[in-house]
């Protein structure tokens, strides 16, 4: 490494500290400004040590938390500055802002938490697990057959909120001696209860068909980005469609590695408009919003690539298409759902839209997706996820009683002067 390399760097952590800093500052005066109330007492709080550019893993939950505070009064808990001030920006729940272990520590002395919540796998989560007196619950932050669902960091935490059965199968396959009946409770997916947003266009006799593509991967085996190989060709079949309406909606990173998917994504954006200014009833769709929801609810297909979205779609219980990778590095997982799904081959607009149809009306695809959805999320009936979130949460509740009960005159721990250092 070079004089200028280690210059770099050197330059890099200072600026990164001044914005550290200034994030700070920021976030403290915003929360000067918020009128707390005396009565400010919460029992469910979720613990978010991540900065900004991990929100989408605790905005997810906003909503099913935001329901459950009627019956429970949440925090958040947030650790970093750039997070914190994303959270206040949402003004989605109450936050504390707790950056060192002190701050931390003082916040909980002054509460009435029982249960913490967790929605990711990050390293300061163990700084919070040294409270005892109250329940660590791990949540997540999605579904799917990634390896990240499996880590054995499941057994730091006294329970885990799963999907369903494909969760529970998965994790004991993984896991040793790991007491899945006594550790893990069933919820399905509670977000799905909550998807929301104005629909960007009037609904009618079109079939609405969802392209979510992710974007083409940092390294061979993650492949898995379709728009150039798959994207053109179902564009332009439905775009020429008189019965159908496009949604699309592409990964936000779609173009940063590979030009050629750059270049197939701007050809695209352009056919919408194009196809838009051609016929004004069509009312397609180019959908870079932050908020996702209903797009998975309202398409009547969806066409997605492997990632996240193929989970978030199964949550919604409708009928979905997973490009098949043309890379053959790609890594595709041969057991779980992409063992039976819908595959969409790449091919000529014709094939591609015959497809669509296919999953649409074909009474074997409609019952083997019921399958799939039943064994990932259990019931989705609306509503019953949610009710199954607040059951687990009112079981917490009980058990934590019935340990006060019987430990109510021992003392928690207290921070060794040691611990209290900035992280």
């Amino acid at each position: 490494m070079s004089v200028f390399d280690d210059l770099g760097t050197a330059l890099g952590l200072v600026r990164k500290a001044a914005a550290n800093r200034l994030a700070v500052r920021d976030v403290q005066r915003r929360l000067a400004s918020v009128p707390r109330q005396s009565g400010d007492r919460y029992q469910v709080a979720v613990y978010f040590a991540d900065g900004d550019v991990n929100m989408y893993q605790i905005r997810q939950w906003y909503k099913p938390l935001q329901q459950l505070a009627e019956s429970w009064p949440v925090v958040v808990l947030s650790r970093n500055p750039t997070g914190t001030r994303a959270i206040l920006e949402d003004g989605a729940l109450p936050v504390a802002f707790v950056p060192m272990v002190r701050d931390l520590e003082a916040y909980i002395a002054e509460q009435d938490i029982r249960v913490v919540l967790y929605v990711n796998q990050n390293t300061r989560n163990f700084q919070m697990f040294r409270y005892g007196h109250r329940w660590h619950v791990f949540i997540n932050h999605g579904e799917s057959d990634k390896m990240y669902m499996t880590t054995n960091q499941f057994k730091a935490y006294d329970y885990a909120l799963i999907a369903g059965d494909a969760a529970r199968a998965r994790l004991s396959r993984v896991l040793w001696d790991y007491d899945l009946d006594a550790r893990t409770i069933s919820i399905g997916r509670p977000q799905a209860d909550h998807f929301s947003g104005d629909l960007p266009y009037t609904p009618d006799e079109r079939v609405v068909v969802l392209y979510a593509p992710t974007w083409e991967g940092d390294r061979p085996s993650a492949s898995y980005g379709s728009i150039a190989t798959h994207g053109e060709a179902l564009v332009t079949a439905v775009l020429d469609s008189p019965g159908h309406r496009l949604v699309y909606r592409p990964h936000p990173r779609s173009g940063v590695v590979d030009a050629t998917y750059g270049a197939a994504h701007k050809r695209i954006v352009a056919a919408i408009a194009a196809a838009n200014a051609a016929d004004r009833t069509a009312q397609h769709v180019f959908d870079d919003g932050p908020e996702l929801g209903w797009q998975l609810s309202a398409a009547d297909v969806a066409v997605v690539d492997i990632s996240a979205m193929v989970y978030d779609r199964l949550a919604a219980g409708r009928p979905l298409l997973v490009t098949r990778p043309v890379s053959p590095d790609a890594t595709i997982d041969a057991g779980g759902y992409l063992s039976e799904a819908e595959w969409l081959t790449a091919g000529p607009p014709a094939q591609l839209l015959d497809a669509v149809e296919r999953v649409r009306t074909d009474p074997e695809s409609v019952s083997r997706l019921e399958h799939w959805v039943r064994h990932y999320f259990g019931d989705t009936t609306p509503g019953a996820a949610s009710a199954r979130f607040h059951d687990a949460i009112a079981r917490l509740m009980l058990e934590w009683d019935r340990w006060h009960a019987v430990t109510a005159d021992a003392p928690d721990d207290e921070a060794d002067e040691d611990e209290l250092v900035e992280d």
